[in-house]
């Protein structure tokens, strides 16, 4: 009884101690704010933002971006418009992460080149099938207990990020990038655990539910 106890515990510890768990963002943290190095938040409004990489392409590149989220393989997609890169993962290489620039990914034929075409449902299956691979596999037996409760857990309730939300997000960067003081450095969305991660030109990193995200812009972003 003490075992199972202990096994339970185990269980609650790693759903609960880390900021985004096995299973996602809990309905306690629907955004988490991580705060960062005070230097950079004492230097906030001396540190002008400058025209980068991004911004010179920006109206040419978001188009395809949105197009390697919604109607390519792409599953997790990181812009970093202070560095001008840009990182996907792809769910026909999950383990491999890709670098790219974002003058690249301009070109029509570039991404045509890099990012096979795949329906976003298609998409989502294939991650599912990933994970009912490695179900099958075995691989799961070697996990204590709890481990493989929750991974249990996780891959039968599981649901990716709805498509309307992944397109909202990208529809907001300009805005994000836009705020006068605290304009917006990166930005990370992953459609299998629905969390946008955003940082700004001030200290630290707000984590934010997908479906919370327009709640998130409605509170950030003054309006006219």
């Amino acid at each position: 009884m003490k075992i199972m106890e202990r096994d339970k515990e185990l269980e609650d510890l790693v759903l609960n101690e880390c900021l985004v768990s096995a299973v996602g963002l809990t309905d306690k943290n629907l955004q988490i704010g991580i705060r960062g190095d005070p230097s950079l938040r004492e230097t906030t409004f001396a540190r002008k933002r400058y025209k980068s990489d991004v911004d010179n392409v920006f109206n040419d590149l978001m188009p395809h971006l949105t197009d390697l989220l919604l109607r390519r393989s792409t599953y997790r997609l990181y812009i970093g418009f202070n560095n001008g890169e840009i990182r996907t993962n792809s769910v026909f290489d999950p383990f491999r992460l890709e670098i790219h620039s974002a003058d690249k990914l301009t070109d029509p034929h570039y991404i045509e080149r890099h990012f096979p075409e795949i329906d976003y449902d298609d998409k989502v299956q294939v991650i599912t099938d990933i994970y009912q691979s490695m179900d099958q596999s075995g691989i799961y037996d070697r996990l204590p207990d709890y481990w493989r409760r929750i991974i249990t857990k996780r891959n039968n309730s599981w649901t990716a990020m709805a498509k309307e939300d992944a397109s909202l997000i990208l529809s907001k960067l300009d805005s994000l990038r836009e705020i006068q003081e605290y304009y917006l450095r990166n930005i990370s969305v992953c459609i299998m655990q629905s969390v946008v991660r955003i940082q700004f030109n001030c200290d630290g990193t707000q984590l934010v539910r997908s479906k919370d995200f327009k709640q998130f812009i409605d509170d950030n972003i003054p309006t006219e």
